[in-house]
């Protein structure tokens, strides 16, 4: 028995499974699987990690800060397996240390500066008078994220701009304020509510004339610029 505590439903969710079942776990087989998606509801969060716990699950996925969070308080017990593109585990006290964390969290952290640097160089590329970018973060989860961003910014002599987030109507202010301060470029930084919201970020984009980069390859095929 396998919970999965996710955020939205999307391409990323359906090869999750795809590749649970070309490793040979068929559901109503040889698995059972339980699965709540928080979506907007992350005042339920708690809710639904409890509710996986409650199931007895031999070991719980969790996608996400929010989805970790939740589960680390409901149970110290079943095995955690985690993604999360945003946190950095040791600082957010869910494991003892990366070589010997300790505790039942496993799992696959980013936080890479690097890629930072990267997306700079690529916007460059496209954009040769590039001198302006902007960050467009959730400043819910996302802190860490982008002050590694923006000091390699400055390091590559990028002025910055910095466009915090935290809930859907955010977004629009966000891209008009982009505008305004005539940003030539946006980083669009990681986290399960800008994910969800890719789409709608790719269309202020257009209407804004901005262009975006970020770690997703969904954003582009959603309509923005670049991801890497």
């Amino acid at each position: 028995r396998v919970g999965f505590l996710l955020n939205v439903q999307s391409e990323l969710v359906e090869a999750l499974f795809k590749g649970l079942r070309d490793a040979g776990y068929i559901e109503g087989q040889n698995v059972v699987v339980e699965t709540r998606f928080a979506g907007n509801m992350l005042d339920r969060i708690d809710h639904f990690a409890n509710e996986l716990v409650a199931l007895n699950c031999n070991l719980i996925f969790a996608a996400g800060p929010y989805a970790i969070q939740a589960l680390t308080k409901a149970t110290s017990t079943i095995p955690l397996v985690a993604i999360d593109l945003e946190s950095d585990p040791v600082a957010n006290g869910w494991a003892a240390s990366i070589a010997r964390p300790g505790g039942n969290l496993t799992g696959f952290f980013l936080d890479l500066p690097e890629l930072g640097g990267k997306q700079i160089e690529l916007l460059k590329e496209a954009l040769p008078t590039l001198s302006r970018v902007a960050f467009l973060w959730d400043s819910t989860v996302g802190l860490i994220q982008f002050r590694a961003t923006e000091a390699v910014a400055r390091t590559a002599g990028v002025a910055s701009l910095s466009l915090p987030i935290q809930r859907r109507e955010d977004f629009k202010d966000a891209f008009d304020y982009a505008a305004s301060q005539q940003a030539h470029a946006v980083i669009i930084l990681s986290s399960p509510l800008i994910f969800g919201q890719r789409s709608h970020i790719a269309e202020l984009a257009l209407n804004t004339r901005l262009a975006t980069i970020s770690l997703f390859t969904l954003l582009p095929r959603s309509g923005g610029l670049m991801g890497y």
